[in-house]
């Protein structure tokens, strides 16, 4: 099992690219199931997630090539399965995305339940109420549901829940509406610039939608969709990673392929804290960071508000604030499985239910720590670039599966951070040709990247 090895204190200089969007990827390759004809999307990374999404497209009879220079290209060649099994989705819970395509073109899916999760209980049960409200029946069985149709009907539905809207929810029930007979009204529906890149493909297969980037969604059925090619919007969440390191410990550092129109919250809450970023064009900025941070009280909400993948970034900063900072997640409010392991390294974080209050101090230490997901991993990976001593942050599969090289990319602004590993594991592949699936990234072996 991999972990990285980080020894803190270096300042951070120069230019990184930020690769397309993960949480933009998996829907889009899950709606390729909506037409039998050839689609590109172009700008995918290579992820884990997205190579568990396209072991499980696979399964589902889509053809899929891995182009060298990043590209994907699907076609579905066979119908005759629309079962998602466990032992794939388990391992990622997007993977529930195939639900609304497959119920919508093939009228019947058997998809696993994604489970539990570290950061909370993510329940599909908005997914369900959509589908439902378009004609679908649907049962569970032995940890599995069960949808079938004669045809889906378009209506208007609410799709909001306790916590607001759902992201994964509206693209499973924007992706069944678009084949659906009749028109569909989504109201409080996610308008996430994820989701609005996945109404832009959909519309350039032929779909007719209304509404993007609002709360509204309108769509107008169509007897079929036809081929597209499509390019992924920049990550936001790795871009927002990059601007706190740069935060953090940035002499000042370049970030392009960065949309800054989708980071609006995170831009101006780091203002407020003292840190600088200047865009220097439609899609770069640049990051120096403050002298002196300034205390904040933060609250995620759906977009256009404070992102929950931003929340644990973030408060690394706030550790190191001169003051008192208070943090309420309003999406997840158990996401807080970072606060152990930042006070392991010298935090003053306190935890009060959906609350955490983060007295601010001038310095963090290296130590010994376990990333228990995605968005933890990436803080104690930032709060050992600036903690002094060595860190080691165990379990870094997680940051595999959203981050693409972020050890080489840190390394490449001066961090020094190694990865070891226990053991080799096999990589995901794609096709045998290292130079399709970029096996040499998926490898894992003990290596030490030297600053550049």
């Amino acid at each position: 099992m991999d972990k990285f090895v980080i020894k803190g204190g270096n300042l951070l200089k120069g230019v990184v690219e930020i690769s397309g969007s993960k949480n933009a990827a998996l829907p889009i390759l899950s709606s390729t199931l909506l037409t039998n004809e050839k689609c590109v999307i172009k700008g995918v990374p290579y992820l884990r997630d997205v190579e568990t999404l396209c072991l499980i497209l696979k399964e589902l009879g889509v053809k899929i090539e891995r182009k060298s220079n990043g590209d994907i290209e699907t076609q579905v060649i066979d119908e005759r399965n629309s079962i998602a099994r466990y032992e794939l989705v388990k391992t990622m819970r997007a993977s529930v995305c195939v639900l609304g395509p497959l119920i919508s073109k093939r009228k019947y899916a058997k998809v696993s339940l994604p489970g539990g999760c570290v950061i909370g209980v993510r329940p599909i049960d908005l997914h369900e109420k959509g589908l439902r409200l378009l004609g679908a029946q649907i049962d569970y069985e032995h940890g599995y549901l069960i949808a079938n149709t004669k045809g889906l009907v378009g209506c208007e539905m609410y799709l909001g829940g306790t916590f607001g809207s759902t992201v994964t929810g509206t693209a499973n029930v924007l992706m069944a509406a678009c084949l659906a007979k009749g028109r569909t009204v989504i109201e409080n529906a996610a308008c996430e610039p994820e989701v609005q890149d996945l109404v832009i493909f959909l519309t350039k297969m032929g779909a007719k939608i209304k509404g993007i980037g609002t709360h509204r969604l309108e769509i107008e059925g169509v007897k079929s969709l036809k081929c597209a090619t499509h390019k992924i919007i920049p990550d936001r969440i790795e871009a927002g990673t990059f601007i706190a390191a740069g935060a953090l410990s940035g002499k000042g550092i370049t970030i392009k392929n960065c949309r800054l129109d989708h980071l609006s919250a995170v831009i101006d809450n780091y203002n407020q804290m003292g840190v600088t970023i200047e865009k220097t064009s439609a899609t770069t900025c640049r990051v120096k960071h403050a002298r002196v941070l300034k205390p904040l009280d933060i609250t995620t909400l759906s977009y256009p508000g404070f992102p929950t993948d931003m929340q644990a970034q973030t408060m690394v900063l706030l550790t190191l604030a001169d003051g008192i900072s208070i943090v309420t997640e309003r999406i997840y409010p158990d996401r807080f499985t970072h606060v152990a392991e930042l006070n392991r390294m010298g935090a003053r974080i306190r935890k009060e239910g959906s609350t955490a209050v983060i007295e601010g101090r001038s310095q963090l230490w290296g130590a010994p720590v376990m990333a228990s997901d995605l968005r933890a991993s990436a803080a104690l990976v930032l709060a050992g670039l600036v903690a002094s001593g060595t860190t080691e942050v165990q379990r870094v599969y997680h940051i595999d599966r959203g981050y693409e090289k972020i050890e080489e990319k840190l390394n490449s602004l001066g961090a020094d951070i190694n990865r070891l590993s226990d053991k080799v594991a096999m990589p995901i592949r794609l096709s045998a040709s290292p130079t399709t699936t970029k096996e040499s990234m998926m490898r894992h072996t003990t290596r030490h990247l030297p600053r550049q």
